[in-house]
């Protein structure tokens, strides 16, 4: 049997989300804005929660498309808003709207999101050692500098609590235990 970080427990889901995605380095700018929208939507849940609406959202939100969703207007909003696949939360959804938007304009100012975002790991992953699933952070210098940054851009619900779990998510940090064995795969 696998050795595996313990968070993922006995879920389907969350194993296949642990063992297939979770901390592999992202460089695709859908997959970055997918993440985003998905860390914002889970604050106060749980992420198994969101990996079971996973799929929901994806149909709701156009396939995670910034330009698409930069174009929402009112009626799609109270479409979404009546969606009982997705979480409806009101001030979530119309932030994914804003940040679609301010998604957008990085991508016109730096060539990529992928490039502006991975300025705040210096280009690289962080490559951590934790033992135990206790000794990760919940946020960090780095999470902090990018919370601030997208917020100056526009961006809503990017608390550094957030910016670090979407962190984790696109392999910007490795927080795999060291014992897991996910830590030596997803290092660049």
């Amino acid at each position: 049997m696998k050795k595996r970080c313990e968070w993922p427990s006995d879920d389907e889901l969350m194993l296949k989300y642990h063992d297939n995605e979770w901390g592999f380095p992202v460089h695709d700018d859908r997959k970055h804005f997918e993440f985003l929208v998905l860390d914002a939507f889970q604050a106060g849940l749980s992420w198994s929660i969101i990996l079971k609406k996973r799929e929901n959202f994806r149909k709701a939100f156009d396939n995670f498309d910034p330009t698409k969703i930069s174009r929402y207007r009112e009626a799609k909003i109270q479409k979404l808003l009546n969606d009982p696949g997705i979480i409806r939360n009101k001030l979530k959804i119309r932030s994914t709207v804003t940040n679609a938007k301010a998604f957008l304009e990085i991508q016109k100012e730096f060539g990529s999101f992928d490039k502006f975002i991975w300025q705040f790991t210096g280009g690289k992953q962080k490559l951590n050692k934790w033992k135990k699933l206790k000794e990760i952070p919940a946020k960090s210098p780095e999470s902090d500098a990018m919370s601030e940054e997208l917020k100056k851009r526009g961006f809503k619900f990017v608390g550094s609590t957030i910016c670090y779990s979407y962190m984790q998510a696109a392999g910007m940090v490795n927080d795999h235990t060291i014992s897991c064995f996910r830590y030596r795969e997803v290092t660049e």
